[in-house]
């Protein structure tokens, strides 16, 4: 049981677009004037947020393989399977194929990111300034119910991807492995 809700909580923070988080709160205020807009902060703040969102939906289409020569080698999943640039030499591609669970993953991390921006006290000041004021009730509620449907949908249906940045759990434990007996 504690396996599964290790696995669970690992999908979970793989599937977060934290990178992606942190170069908006990053960026945010600065772009926002600390929610003091004008309308080029607005235009640059939404840029900003369309890009952050881009990276969360992109990041659920990616995988890696290894290669023969060993190293790991990413690419873009497709209906095909998965479209590199480099030579994948005997590893079959094909296995790599696009599934619907790419999508749902896709879905609940926008959710998840969007949440979060929606609830920025600079996005807010900036965009909607009355609305923190007025809808109380969604400013508290909002965050525990997407956090929780996406925790739900990210631990019932881990993500079989391992894409950019995130080495496959089977060869870090060997990686572990490796450097313990050395």
């Amino acid at each position: 049981m504690a396996n599964k809700s290790l696995t669970g909580l690992e999908s979970l923070i793989k599937l977060l677009p934290t990178g992606t988080l942190f170069i908006y709160l990053l960026l945010n205020p600065v772009l926002t004037n600390d929610g003091e807009c004008s309308t080029a902060n607005k235009v640059m703040s939404s840029i900003l947020v369309a890009l952050c969102s881009f990276s969360c939906v992109f990041s659920c289409f990616t995988d890696s393989f290894k290669g023969t020569d060993g190293s790991r080698k990413y690419g873009i999943v497709t209906k095909k399977g998965l479209w590199t640039y480099a030579d994948p030499g005997s590893v079959d591609l094909s296995k790599y194929k696009l599934r619907i669970a790419d999508f749902v993953h896709a879905v609940f991390v926008v959710a998840v990111f969007g949440t979060l921006v929606l609830l920025d006290a600079n996005t807010a000041s900036c965009f909607y300034p009355p609305f923190r004021e007025t809808q109380k009730t969604l400013v508290m509620a909002l965050p525990p119910a997407v956090g929780v449907s996406s925790a739900a949908i990210f631990a019932i249906f881990p993500s079989k991807r391992n894409g950019i940045g995130y080495a496959p759990v089977g060869e870090e434990e060997e990686t572990k492995k490796g450097s313990d007996s050395a």
